[in-house]
């Protein structure tokens, strides 16, 4: 316990600025997402920036081409909240029901296990696995943030609590730092979330409009 505890300060304090930058944008974007501000992707987009290249320098291929995938989505998602719902009003949240993640979630896991076992002959990490299948998982949960589903929360909760573990393996403990309290963030983003969500279904179903679920 010792050991780790000594790694453990000795990785935060020898944090470079680059990733101290990089967490703080990634707070702000978690915040402002969870408040359904657009100022998130601006955030979005200069943190996954930086860990793009951090991440490629510690042979994390597949989070490297993640945050690279996240400086794009940024565009999409500020570009898909912009344009708002119907008549000018913000962009609804949407509900999927539970057979789509029933098939969204084994897809990714063995396509990440395939992606895994192409790139062992390319890079030399024992973290390939753990790698791939944030990526993809992140990817559509990315998808789910920009379209506004309910249920991306629930998707980065495991996702963060995964990032958080490797993170911690190849020595970014600030990162790792952060993707735990992002699990926190993950509940308060699903509980805010939640609540406009039944007030919308209230309205709705009050005005007789068509269900919001898919």
């Amino acid at each position: 316990m010792g050991d780790f505890l000594s790694i453990f300060v000795e990785q935060i304090t020898t944090t470079s600025p680059l990733e101290w930058c990089a967490v703080v944008l990634a707070m702000a974007y978690v915040f402002f997402a969870a408040k359904q501000s657009s100022w998130c992707w601006l955030c979005a987009f200069i943190s996954t920036a930086i860990y793009t290249w951090l991440f490629w320098q510690v042979t994390l291929p597949f989070q490297a081409a993640l945050n690279f995938f996240y400086m794009v989505m940024a565009g999409y998602g500020y570009y898909q909240w912009s344009k708002g719902g119907q008549n000018g009003e913000a962009k609804p949240i949407r509900f999927w029901p539970w057979w789509v993640h029933a098939i969204i979630v084994p897809t990714m896991l063995c396509a990440a296990w395939i992606m895994s076992e192409v790139a062992t002959s390319q890079f030399n990490s024992e973290h390939l696995l753990l790698d791939a299948s944030i990526n993809l998982l992140s990817v559509i949960t990315t998808f789910m943030v920009a379209h506004k589903i309910l249920q991306n929360w629930v998707y980065w909760f495991f996702i963060n609590i995964a990032s958080a573990y490797l993170y911690l393996q190849v020595g970014y403990a600030l990162s790792a730092c952060l993707f735990l309290g992002y699990v926190g963030f993950s509940v308060f983003g699903y509980v805010q979330w939640r609540v406009e969500y039944k007030e919308q279904r209230g309205h709705i179903d009050y005005s007789g409009a068509a269900s919001q679920r898919i």
